[in-house]
């Protein structure tokens, strides 16, 4: 059996991002995971029935520790001799991709989820536009998870057409549609959740799940519902989701309205997201970049119409008008205007309400995600 090796930068992407599909796959192979987190990895390793090895990553420019980890890396490697190695998220991408081709691994593949670098400038932009160069050049294929990323790639000339593939219709892991299914969740506990929160019966609750920074728009969603709820009492906004003031923190005004407005309700991190979609009525997903992003397929597949930005991955989902309303990024009064049609318009709302869930089951189940990545692992073998 073949070995196979998976490395993210931290333990939640292998939880989240790429969940249940390393058991899948240790069906075909020997698989190990490979991230930081020493305890939180072993832990994942024991729910997923795969075999784990600790580096010290970060999501950070930590060029000493990033060395120490690719040298690791490299003794790892060597002494284990996998048949592929496939990486996820900037930092792991470059450690990995570089560890694997000093290492010798005749397959070494990266998935491109995202770009950080959309949205960097000046020095910043110059030294991650090196270093997602380099990850492509030791890499013997890239496999970006949406066609907007793969066009990024192609403009901004980070490698050649040939080396790059969208596995099935993209994504990083499809969506289970039978555990992101509204059906689960009965009138009573959504009413009762609600009650526990102050929703009443007439509310209309928008929410938005993910990292709480400027990046995912989150400044522009805060003043837009702010300005909003003057005019509409009945709408409450649920924010599920950390707050990570250290990377890229929120503006102190956003701060103080998360604060000081009683109809927007922070939740922080969950480890279930289902139930809050369950009591929602739609997401608000303003965000700057992305790659192919998991929560507007877990909020379509929860029946939930999408408020998203014109930006990669977001657009490949979500058709204007059919199943939600695309805005301009950065454009507080385009989101807040979208926010008050699906408020005022019950059939427009109805309509993106329907097609929502159908167009995930027919496009992004996760089973079939799982297997059209493990026919390109086995075409490996005759190239």
């Amino acid at each position: 059996m073949h070995k196979l090796i998976r490395i993210t930068t931290v333990p939640i992407s292998l939880e989240k991002l790429l969940e249940d599909q390393l058991n899948f796959m240790s069906d075909y192979f020997e698989v190990t995971a490979i991230s930081s987190d020493k305890n939180r990895l072993k832990k994942y390793g024991e729910n997923q029935n795969v075999k784990t090895f600790s580096i010290n990553l970060t999501r950070k420019i930590t060029p000493v520790r990033d060395l120490l980890a690719v040298w690791k890396l490299i003794k790892f490697l060597k002494k284990n001799k996998p048949y592929i190695v496939h990486t996820h998220t900037p930092k792991a991408g470059i450690v990995g991709m570089l560890a694997a081709y000093i290492a010798r691994v005749p397959h070494r593949l990266h998935t491109v989820a995202g770009l950080p670098l959309m949205e960097a400038t000046g020095i910043k932009r110059k030294v991650l536009n090196v270093v997602e160069k380099l990850t492509y050049a030791c890499a013997t294929k890239v496999y970006p998870n949406s066609k907007g990323l793969q066009d990024v790639i192609l403009k901004e000339n980070f490698t050649k057409p040939s080396k790059l593939k969208i596995i099935g219709n993209g994504s990083s892991n499809g969506i289970d549609t039978t555990y992101f299914d509204p059906d689960r969740y009965t009138k009573t506990f959504k009413n009762e959740l609600k009650l526990k929160l102050g929703i009443s019966e007439t509310d209309k609750v928008f929410i938005f799940v993910g990292r709480l920074v400027s990046d995912k728009g989150i400044n522009e969603l805060i003043t837009a519902f702010n300005k909003l709820q003057q005019n509409h009492q009945n709408i409450k906004l649920l924010l599920v989701g950390p707050l990570e003031s250290d990377l890229d923190p929120l503006h102190k005004q956003t701060l103080n309205i998360i604060k000081s407005n009683q109809h927007i309700i922070s939740l922080g991190f969950q480890k279930d997201v289902r139930p809050w979609f369950a009591i929602s009525d739609m997401l608000t997903f303003p965000s700057y970049r992305e790659g192919f992003p998991n929560v507007v397929l877990q909020a379509s597949a929860m029946g939930l119409p999408c408020i998203v930005t014109n930006i990669n991955g977001c657009n490949e989902i979500i058709t204007d008008n059919l199943n939600g309303i695309i805005v301009p990024k950065k454009n507080t009064d385009a989101l807040a205007d979208a926010m008050i049609v699906l408020i005022k318009n019950p059939i427009l709302f109805n309509k993106l309400r329907v097609n929502a869930r159908k167009l995930i089951q027919e496009k992004y189940e996760r089973k079939v995600f799982w297997k059209a990545l493990l026919q390109e692992y086995k075409s490996l073998d005759k190239q």
